[in-house]
């Protein structure tokens, strides 16, 4: 028997904020059972109709995500341990899509530079090399 869905867990999939093997979860738990299925075009319908629940308007506007300075932090380890608790749980258990998909972008570009930075650092020495053998 599968676990019982809550209607946040079901609201966050109609906005695709769900880990990838929970959004599949769901996707086999609505294909199993008619009554779920029917339960989601509610709670859309209520969408469409205007009402909203808090836990949806705080998923929606993201409003427990941090921001990508202070995942740039994170990234950095330059926060304090209670805050960079609080994003290590966020982009692990919670799974947060989208501020994984930030800290990627942000690794990515930090990468970037650090490549960028070794270059430089690399043509520095090659052209004082000979400076140095006098």
């Amino acid at each position: 028997m599968r676990p019982r869905l809550t209607q946040s867990e079901l609201e966050a999939y109609l906005d695709e904020d769900l880990a990838a093997e929970k959004m599949a979860q769901i996707e086999n738990a609505l294909r199993d059972d008619p009554k779920l299925l029917e339960v989601l075009a509610m709670l859309n319908g209520q969408r469409d109709a205007g009402v909203h629940s808090v836990g949806e308007i705080w998923r929606r506007g993201h409003l427990s995500c941090p921001d990508r300075e202070q995942l740039g932090s994170y990234l950095l380890g330059a926060m304090p341990d209670d805050q960079h608790s609080y994003v290590k749980f966020h982009l692990e258990k919670i799974g947060c899509r989208i501020c994984q998909a930030n800290l990627a972008d942000l690794q990515r570009q930090q990468d970037e530079v650090t490549e960028i930075s070794a270059g430089r650092r690399q043509k520095y020495f090659q052209s004082s090399a000979g400076y140095l053998r006098e």
